[in-house]
């Protein structure tokens, strides 16, 4: 084969496979601080900030500059966790020794830029505020339902857009919600409790998810987990059929739900990448060939059969879902299974057209 025909091989190969990920312009990571060493430099308001942030986290600050605001001596005295020393100098590269982090609050160049070669050079991750080209990383708008936290990163490009999400989200996130990640730490440690195989596990946590949304606002109790525990660790089998419009913006909460419980998923090659996002990254992702229905079927039933939860995603656009979701569902129900329909929400741009 010549290798102009294997490039176009593998090409049409890499089509062919359902997209895991789209690109992203950062990558979400989350920092262990605690009992290690920050430095931050700078005594002015973005500094407070970010030294208060970093203590949050347990780590041991060390603050250097020649003055300092107001709200610097308050938060030496009773940081929110983890200790913060302020130092009365400006900083010199020694002091980046052993750091796991280093944020810088300059607003000259020169010294932004010599803050953040002195923190490469000693190993440290390093952020200047406001000098996106000086930084390893980036702060994002902060979701504290602490252990539960989230970051919200557009970035650098629109950080009030990324607030006006962030209190969005809190608002769908009560705060009590963080008593049942806490329990949740407590409870796994349970092993053999929570069922005798992985999908016997899922099924507790997707049940314990279940839970926690709806009372959120209570204590959890140990009667909870009994009750979790005892829960039916089997489901019937059925399949979910979901289907979905022109993009993402257009699946209905219950399709969310159903694509975040999801084992497996066969989808038509129309359905629109960005729906894959909101499916657990470790459900398998099935491609149709739309000329062999019938051994998509087999394999979907031997799928639900199995255990699995299975949903299969149709696209709209293809021009036939009805008639294939149909044709699904009955060839489902003449093979036992339960095969809840999911149809989409219409876009409103396209409503007004």
């Amino acid at each position: 084969m010549q290798t102009s025909e294997l490039e176009d091989t593998q090409k049409k190969g890499a089509r062919s496979r359902p997209e895991r990920m789209q690109a992203l312009a950062t990558l979400p990571v989350f920092f262990k601080l605690a009992g290690k060493r920050a430095v931050v430099a700078g005594g002015n308001e973005p500094a407070l900030w970010k030294a208060e942030l970093l203590a949050a986290t347990g780590a041991h600050v060390e603050v250097y500059a020649e003055t300092f605001v107001h709200g610097f001596e308050a938060l030496a005295s009773t940081p929110p966790n983890g200790s913060v020393r302020l130092n009365r100098r400006r900083w010199t590269p020694a002091d980046l020794a052993d750091a796991a982090i280093a944020v810088g609050a300059s607003e000259d160049d020169d010294d932004a830029a010599a803050f953040a070669a002195a923190a490469r050079a000693a190993g440290a991750p390093v952020n200047v505020v406001d000098r996106p080209a000086f930084c390893d990383f980036q702060f994002g708008a902060i979701v504290n339902r602490s252990p539960l936290v989230l970051s919200i990163s557009t970035d650098g490009a629109a950080p009030v857009l990324a607030q006006a999400i962030r209190s969005l989200v809190e608002a769908l996130l009560p705060d009590g919600l963080k008593r049942w990640v806490e329990v949740a730490k407590v409870w796994r440690t349970k092993g053999g409790q929570l069922g005798d195989t992985p999908a016997a596990k899922r099924r507790f946590w997707n049940r314990f998810v279940d839970l926690a949304m709806r009372e959120a606002q209570r204590e959890p109790r140990d009667a909870d987990f009994d009750e979790l525990a005892r829960s039916p660790g089997k489901a019937p089998p059925s399949v979910a059929i979901v289907k979905v419009g022109d993009d993402a913006d257009t699946l209905t909460l219950r399709a969310l739900r159903v694509l975040r419980m999801a084992d497996i998923i066969f989808l038509d090659a129309a359905v629109p990448p960005a729906v894959l996002d909101f499916a657990r990254r470790e459900a398998q992702r099935v491609s149709v060939d739309p000329g062999a229905s019938g051994t998509t079927v087999e394999r979907i039933v031997d799928a639900a059969r199995n255990g699995e939860r299975v949903v299969r995603l149709i696209a709209v656009s293809s021009g036939a879902a009805e008639a294939s979701a149909g044709a699904l569902s009955r060839a489902l129900r003449d093979a036992g299974l339960e095969t809840p329909e999911i149809t989409f929400a219409p876009s409103p741009a396209k409503d007004a057209t």
